[in-house]
């Protein structure tokens, strides 16, 4: 790839979005398998793409639609809110120890941010600086902190840029990873994470980009029930083990 060429400015075709979301929620299903009782530390790498991608995601659906109407956006921030509050219980019955809330309020007020960087409306920006301040206050509640609500905003403005800009993209997904922690702990499993966050936003914009004759299941409004279903079915695979 030259420098001088650009990620993807036309509409990501639904089939290449539609693989980067089943990978980012296998990635994420990799990650928590790490809780169900096994030795199965070495997930913790492709588990870091779970995240990023996620949030590129909701990148791609803004720029596919952003001289259309934004109804639809709406509704996919409702959702977002819904299965936040679904997912919680979920959520914590399987993680016992969790600090933080489930992702889902993360990614709704990072697309809050990023709508209101793109949109010119004043109710846009202004409910972008309300997610801005909220992220900023509730940095410690919220998972992967106030650098994960800035995430999909930073995967936004890579599009119709070259693509070495992914690394702006990367090093909020290193900030927003803890890499204070890992880069003190060390071990190549650590360092892996870290590498892992810092190409995951690059990683995914060459899929969208070279994916487009991809034909996996489109991912419709049911996929959301997936987040808290994929809790439960772990917290059975758990108390099968122990």
């Amino acid at each position: 790839m030259h420098a001088t060429e650009t990620m993807p400015v036309g509409r990501v075709r639904d089939g290449a979005l539609d693989l980067l979301k089943w990978l980012a929620l296998l990635s994420m299903v990799l990650d928590h398998l790490r809780y169900v009782g096994l030795s199965l530390d070495g997930l913790y790498v492709p588990g870091r793409l779970a995240f990023p991608w996620f949030c590129l995601a909701i990148a791609a659906n803004l720029h596919r639609v952003r001289h259309v109407a934004v109804s639809g956006q709406w509704r996919y921030l409702g959702w977002l809110l819904l299965f936040s509050l679904i997912s919680e219980v979920p959520y914590r019955l399987f993680i016992e120890d969790a600090d933080t809330l489930n992702v889902l309020p993360t990614l709704a007020l990072g697309l809050l941010v990023a709508r209101g960087w793109q949109q010119k409306a004043a109710v846009d920006r202004g409910l972008a600086l309300i997610a801005l301040a909220i992220g900023a206050v509730f940095s410690t509640q919220l998972m992967f902190g106030f650098f994960g609500v800035l995430l999909p905003w930073a995967m936004l403005l890579v599009f119709s840029r070259p693509w070495y800009f992914s690394m702006l993209p990367g090093l909020v997904c290193v900030a927003a990873n803890q890499w204070q922690i890992l880069l003190d702990n060390g071990t190549p499993l650590a360092l892996m994470g870290l590498a892992a966050c810092l190409i995951a936003p690059l990683a995914g914009l060459l899929l969208l980009r070279q994916a487009k004759n991809a034909t996996p299941p489109a991912m419709r409004r049911w996929a959301y029930a997936l987040y808290p279903a994929h809790f439960l079915l772990l917290l059975l695979v758990r108390t099968i083990i122990a």
